[in-house]
């Protein structure tokens, strides 16, 4: 895969109309729409409560490498953190201080953890567990709705 400009990213995910419709874009085989936390998955684990520690944050090994890997690669590469809208601003600063390659950031996810994503698309979920390495496949039980 090559590197995507932000611009044809957004072409992707934009635009898509079928028989004069719009319509939900998919796509191309391969390229994944990765959606990170930040806190305790690239950096130090800050809680909201204590913003001025956003900016210190220590980066967590491998992810700055892998991340930015992933976004040369082709992927699309979202953070999707708990941080409030009012954070933002630090946490663009903090992620252009240390090199980090994105093309979104959605501020405001829910907080507390066992989340269980529901959605018409394809969705995987990935643990962090302390170590960012290319994705390997793995055969796992998983929640699905009954056919």
């Amino acid at each position: 895969m090559t590197n995507r400009k932000r611009e044809d990213i957004e072409k992707l995910l934009h635009d898509k109309v079928e028989a004069g419709e719009h319509i939900s874009p998919i796509l191309p085989d391969g390229i994944k729409n990765y959606l990170i936390d930040i806190d305790g998955t690239i950096c130090d684990d800050i809680p909201n409560e204590e913003p001025e520690r956003m900016l210190t944050a220590e980066v967590y090994p491998d992810a700055l490498e892998m991340l930015n890997k992933w976004y040369n690669d082709g992927h699309i590469i979202c953070f999707f953190t708990s941080r409030t809208e009012t954070h933002r601003e630090y946490t663009e600063i903090w992620l252009k201080k240390h090199g980090f390659k994105y093309h979104s950031l959605l501020m405001g996810k829910p907080r507390g953890g066992n989340y269980h994503w529901v959605d018409n698309h394809l969705v995987k979920a990935t643990q962090y567990k302390g170590k960012f390495t290319d994705l390997v496949d793995k055969k796992i039980t998983i929640q699905v709705f009954k056919d």
